[in-house]
């Protein structure tokens, strides 16, 4: 269209009439009636290793323009879709006939089927396509056909094995070939043989060697037998493997086939740790067998792999009650209470705080929960052991007390000969009677030097202990008389207790020692069992695959952390196959890698024996790989132009509505082997995030005229909340990629005195597991776009309509209208100039003449300098329409002061 409008531009200036030229427009309009017609769909086969591919139905295009010179004509056949390594020829343009073949040769093994779109094109108007019309898009399905171009190739390079003297085996020990070609016919290995002669072994059609005859320690001591393998397609292994089998003089009882070692891959679900393990007993008939496989995950976090956000965020996440007050947060600017403490960041930002007798916190006013009468919770992560050598002395996690004068404790928690003690002293305006004070539990966990979650539901006077999801009724509790009324300020303290009376100094007193993370105070709400179970539960555990096929005379029992798991059985083949099914989860996408120490023992009873076969421990590691660390990116519009009065206006601007949020990562190329390309493959994955932060760069907001705001409905269904001042916002909580993309384009900036602002900076960054993997700093840039304030003093009589009242740089009048300036002869310049030269001292005159009126009592000097001194040229400003200057030769003015 913009070649024909050009034309009848040029034509129009040799003289030729708009009729004639409008017949052509028409003429060309209605030649290319119909779009090109193919089938919707197509199914090809092509062979690997070659590039022709048969289509069925054949690939052709009908176009009902024909027999219309190009119109009716077939120019092209287009693929669309992603590295497609196809291409489609047009063999004839005029019956529509094509041919799809492909760019390079296929191969089957790097990818079976290929899917892509096929569109054709007709001629249009011409021999290159112009204003060619596109028949409809049709999906083309492609099938590689498979070669039997590998041959098998044992797993191992070798195998090992070994037998106990005089017995006759099932099973020694399976070897395993594959073959790389794509289809199953090629692919899957069909028959093993031993190739060497006279040995006494056979081996099956899975691979499984057996011996013969009983074999003889005294005799031969090791043989070494060579395996070659065949496909489907009666392709032979290039290569025998040698298979080494050693025989034992004696059996010793214990579980054989026991891999040392397992490495686990993250995000592979659940993985089997004993996979080929059995029990051998040497013929020992047994009554039962017990069984105990335990996970030793200690040294991992918090006493195993548990999510990693802050606390504020898994409580929301688990559906806690809100309100909570963290008492111990990670330092910063406010909440600098934490800083003197020692902080160990441990693993996967876990922030821990270790407490060596030394340490300890006060909690400011204004941090301090109050209302803590009848119902509140107190919670915390705490690691303690007795320490030898110390005299038992109470040990002090929080302590409410007298800030001067006395030294009355209020409430406070504390440890004191591996028992954990709550008190709670009530005022008297609360009670004024012998009423319960003081809550003793004596439990293992306060001293095993191992990580517990305890949590204090307190419903007055019953008051309950969770330690890791499990209730414990105190076993003393005692009485105390209410605290009389006083106003005697409290300090709360983390750590150690404050005494601010009866003593020469106020100091702390009764330091813990020990390690504490998350502690926090709920008041006026409890929390339910199952959000205390979400917020300490293990990630990571033992498991049993296919729980539905054990034997039901199998008895087994997990422990609540599930890292023990104990199987009784009366049958020893069903404890081998109970036992192979025994496997390692870890549900987090992002787990910590590391060992995880696993330890196997097993008791066992013979029939009426006073003495039975001893089984020994094995010991083995899980190996838990590092996780591909994910790349998390935010991009949008880096820079946001907005007039004043959007500022101004009640929604404000949003600041971020074309955001985008996406996080990959980088896998290994699994057909690198096969390609020249060794790197890796950039994967899109989708993971929650915790929290996102909008910083304002520079100064911070004027709280007077400047906010930055985030509706409470845009929240709503969701695990988020945010935090707001002058510095920014933060919004916090688990919960998806595309939620926090929902709800950060809902923020918006507000300035109720734009005019006083050119532009405002801000930084958007995000994160996942807090702070352990972080996103890209995404920088936003807002202008605030002035009009002059001598816009109100446009004379309206002479200024164009308002939405041609745009002030154009000199040089812009050229650049944006080239093909317009290059049609106007100098002589309309010149007429232009001196029409401005005449209006602006038509202007000046009328400006001078109204002056001199108003100053005619003023002496000749004074008139003259005055009239300088208010003589502004900046302020006289021409707006020229460019347009009118194109067409007509002329131009529309604004004059504004």
């Amino acid at each position: 269209m913009n070649r024909i409008v050009g034309e009848m531009s040029s034509n129009a200036l040799n003289g030729e009439t708009v009729e004639h030229i409008a017949k052509k427009v028409i003429f060309v309009s209605t030649v290319n009636k119909h779009k090109p017609w193919i089938e919707t769909s197509y199914h090809g086969v092509i062979t690997e290793n070659t590039d022709v591919v048969l289509l069925d139905p054949p690939l052709v295009a009908l176009d009902k323009d024909a027999p219309v010179p190009y119109a009716g004509e077939i120019c092209a056949f287009n693929i669309h879709g992603l590295d497609a390594p196809f291409e489609a020829v047009v063999l004839n343009g005029t019956s529509g006939e094509g041919q799809l073949r492909a760019r390079s040769l296929v191969d089957c093994e790097l990818q079976k089927e290929y899917t892509f779109i096929i569109q054709a094109h007709d001629c249009g108007s011409g021999p290159r396509g112009t204003e060619g019309k596109k028949s409809h898009k049709a999906v083309v399905h492609i099938q590689v056909d498979d070669v039997n171009e590998f041959a098998p190739v044992f797993r191992e390079p070798q195998y090992h094995a070994a037998v106990t003297e005089g017995k006759i085996y099932d099973s020694i020990l399976q070897v395993e070939a594959t073959d790389q070609d794509c289809s199953p016919q090629y692919s899957q290995i069909c028959n093993y043989q031993i190739t060497t002669t006279n040995s006494p072994f056979a081996i099956d059609r899975n691979g499984n060697i057996r011996n013969t005859e009983k074999l003889s320690y005294d005799s031969q001591q090791h043989y070494e037998i060579l395996v070659t393998a065949w496909d489907c397609g009666q392709k032979r292994a290039l290569h025998p493997v040698p298979v080494h089998i050693d025989v034992k003089p004696v059996c010793k009882p214990g579980w054989q086939g026991l891999n040392k070692r397992v490495d686990y891959e993250p995000g592979t679900g659940s993985k089997q740790l004993f996979p080929k393990m059995h029990l051998e007993t040497c013929g020992e008939p047994l009554s039962s067998v017990r069984t105990t496989v335990e996970l030793q995950t200690s040294h991992i976090g918090k006493g195993c792999d548990r999510e990693t956000y802050s606390e504020k965020s898994l409580q929301k996440l688990c559906g806690a009650s809100s309100g909570s007050t963290d008492l111990l947060p990670a330092p910063s600017a406010a909440t600098n209470w934490t800083a003197s403490l020692l902080s160990d960041n441990g693993r996967d930002s876990d922030l821990i705080f270790r407490f060596d007798g030394h340490q300890a916190a006060k909690i400011p006013d204004w941090v301090v929960p109050q209302n803590l009468t009848d119902q509140f919770t107190i919670a915390t992560w705490m690691k303690h052991g007795p320490i030898p050598g110390l005299r038992a002395e109470k040990e002090t996690l929080l302590c409410n007390s007298d800030k001067t004068e006395m030294n009355r404790h209020h409430y406070s928690l504390y440890v004191h000969n591996c028992r954990l003690v709550f008190l709670l002293r009530r005022d008297f305006i609360q009670a004024d009677a012998f009423r319960p004070a003081e809550f003793h539990w004596k439990l293992e966990q306060i001293c095993d030097k191992e990580w517990h979650y305890y949590v204090i539901n307190v419903e007055f006077p019953a008051v309950t202990l969770f330690v890791d999801g499990v209730t414990y009724d105190p076993y003393l509790v005692t009485d105390d008389w209410p605290i009389h009324p006083s106003q005697i300020d409290v300090q709360l303290t983390v750590g150690a207790c404050w005494q601010g009376g009866e003593v020469t100094k106020p100091r702390f007193t009764q330091y813990f020692r020990g390690s504490l993370s998350g502690l926090t105070v709920r008041p006026g709400k409890i929390e339910s069992q199952k959000v205390i179970s979400c917020l300490q539960a293990c990630k990571e555990g033992l498991d049993i695959n296919s729980l539905e096929s054990l034997d039901k005379s199998i008895k087994f029992h997990f422990n609540p952390a599930q890292s023990i798991l104990v199987m009784e059985a009366d049958d020893l083949q069903n404890m081998n196959t109970a036992v192979r099914k025994v496997a390692y989860i870890n549900s987090r996408q992002f787990p910590t890698p590391g060992i995880r120490r696993l330890k196997v023992s097993t008791a066992v009873q013979c029939f009426g024996e006073d003495t039975c076969i001893t089984i020994p421990d094995m010991d083995a590691v899980v190996m838990v790989l590092q996780p591909s660390e994910p790349r998390i990116t935010i991009s949008g519009a880096e820079r946001l132009s907005r007039p004043a009065a959007d500022f101004r206006a009640s929604g404000g601007i949003f600041l971020f509505q074309d955001l985008h949020i996406i996080s990959t990562v980088t896998r290994a190329d699994t057909t690198a082997h096969r390609t020249a390309h060794q790197g890796g493959v950039l994967e899109e994955i989708i993971h929650n995030l915790d929290y996102c932060d909008v910083l304002v760069l520079g100064e911070e907001l004027s709280p007077e005229h400047e906010s930055l705001q985030l509706h409470r409905s845009s929240m709503l269904g969701k695990h988020l909340d945010a935090t707001n001042s002058t510095s920014g916002m933060s919004i916090y909580g688990v919960d998806s990629m595309s939620t926090y993309e929902q709800v950060i384009r809902q923020v918006r900036y507000y300035n109720w005195k734009p005019e006083q602002q050119t532009e405002r900076r801000f930084r958007l960054t995000c994160s996942e597991l807090n702070g352990r993997y972080t996103s890209n700093e995404f920088n936003l840039e807002v202008s605030v776009l002035h009009r002059s304030a001598n816009m109100e003093h446009v004379n309206h009589m002479v200024a164009p309509p308002q939405y041609m009242q745009v002030v154009h740089h000199p040089s812009m009048i050229s650049d944006s209208y080239p093909s317009h300036a290059s049609g106007v002869p100098s002589a309309a310049t010149v007429i232009i100039v001196v029409c401005i030269a005449a209006l602006v001292v038509v202007v000046v005159l009328g400006i001078y003449h109204i002056h001199v009126t108003h100053q005619q009592e003023v002496r000749l000097e004074d008139t003259a300098k005055e009239e300088d001194e208010s003589w502004d040229d900046s302020a006289l400003t021409i707006t020229v329409n460019p347009m009118e200057v194109g067409e007509s030769f002329g131009g529309v003015f604004a004059l504004r002061w």
